[in-house]
C-alpha cells in the first residue's frame, strides 16, 4: 500500500504513512482501512491545479488526500454517509493540513434531487461485493465499504455521471470480474473508456481494474497492457513503487 511507519494514535486507531510519508492517515485498527486500490485511484485521476474533483463515499479521505498532495492547487469535495468515517475524514484532512483544498459533507450518493455542482473529475471506489452473494465483513464501516447495501453499483455510476461536467472524467477502481457491469452502466453516457488491469504479479489474473472515461463522449474503448504490482523478488515492481511510495501519477495515456 505504500505504507511506511505505523504508529499508535489511540487504542482504536493507528497512524499510517502513504506516498513515502507525504501522507499520514489516522485509521481504525478494526474496520475499513485504506488499501492499494485507494492510492491507485487517486493516482489515476488526470487533474491539474485549479480543477475540481468529487469523490463519492470518501471514507477516511485517503484518496482525496493522496490526490491533493500529488496535485497542489486541486480542490476535492467528498460525500460520506457514515458519521464515524465522516469524523475520521475531517481529522485526516486537518492532520495533513489540507483544509483549504478538501471539503466534506454528509450525504448519500443516491440523493440526486438537489441541484449539484459539476466537477472536472469524479472518482469512485464503490463497494465491490454484490449484496446477498458474499459474507459481509462484521465491522460496520468495512461492511458498508465492501458490500452493496443502501446503494447499488448502478447508483454509484449514476452519481458520477450526474456530477461530472460534460467532457469531464469519471474514474472508478473496481473488481475485474465485475467490469462488464460497470461498462454497462456507463454505456451511452461515458465514452472513450480506458480499462487498466492491475495485475498482482506477471502472469496472474487481474483482481482490480481502473476504468476511466469522459462524460458525453462516444469514442472507442481501449484495454491497456496494465500494471504489474508485485515482483517475484521485490515486494513491489519499480513502476508500482513510483506510484505507491513516490506519489507519481498513474498516467493511463502512457500505457496506451
Amino acid at each position: 500500500m505504500g505504507c511506511g511507519q505505523n504508529t499508535v494514535d489511540d487504542e482504536s486507531t493507528s497512524i499510517d504513512d502513504f506516498l513515502g510519508g507525504a501522507v499520514r492517515l489516522i485509521q481504525p485498527k478494526q474496520g475499513y482501512r485504506v488499501s492499494m486500490d485507494t492510492v491507485m485511484l487517486a493516482a489515476a485521476v488526470p487533474a491539474v491545479a485549479g480543477e475540481s474533483v468529487l469523490e463519492g463515499g470518501i471514507g477516511s479521505a485517503g484518496a482525496a488526500i493522496c490526490l491533493a498532495r500529488r496535485v497542489p492547487g486541486v480542490t476535492v469535495h467528498g460525500i460520506e454517509m457514515q458519521d464515524d468515517m465522516l469524523s475520521l475524514a475531517m481529522r485526516n484532512v486537518s492532520h495533513n493540513d489540507l483544509e483549504a483544498y478538501i471539503t466534506i459533507e454528509k450525504g448519500c450518493i443516491t440523493n440526486l434531487s438537489a441541484p449539484q455542482s459539476r466537477y472536472d473529475h469524479v472518482m469512485l471506489n464503490p463497494p465491490f461485493l454484490p449484496a446477498g452473494k458474499a459474507v459481509r465483513p462484521p465491522a460496520e464501516s468495512k461492511g458498508l465499504a465492501h458490500m452493496d447495501s443502501a446503494a447499488s453499483l448502478k447508483d454509484w455510476v449514476r452519481f458520477a455521471v450526474h456530477n461530472a461536467k460534460n467532457g469531464g472524467t469519471v474514474t472508478i477502481v473496481y473488481r475485474a470480474d465485475r467490469v462488464d457491469e460497470v461498462i454497462a452502466h456507463l454505456h451511452r453516457r461515458v465514452g472513450e473508456l480506458t480499462i487498466m488491469p492491475l495485475w498482482p504479479r506477471a502472469g496472474a489474473a487481474a483482481k482490480r481494474v481502473i476504468i476511466q472515461g469522459r462524460k458525453g463522449r462516444h469514442g472507442a474503448a481501449h484495454i491497456l497492457p496494465g500494471l504489474v504490482l508485485h515482483g517475484d523478488v521485490d515486494r513491489y515492481t519499480s513502476e508500482a513503487k513510483k506510484i505507491l511510495w513516490e506519489g507519481a501519477a498513474l498516467d493511463l495515456k502512457a500505457f496506451a
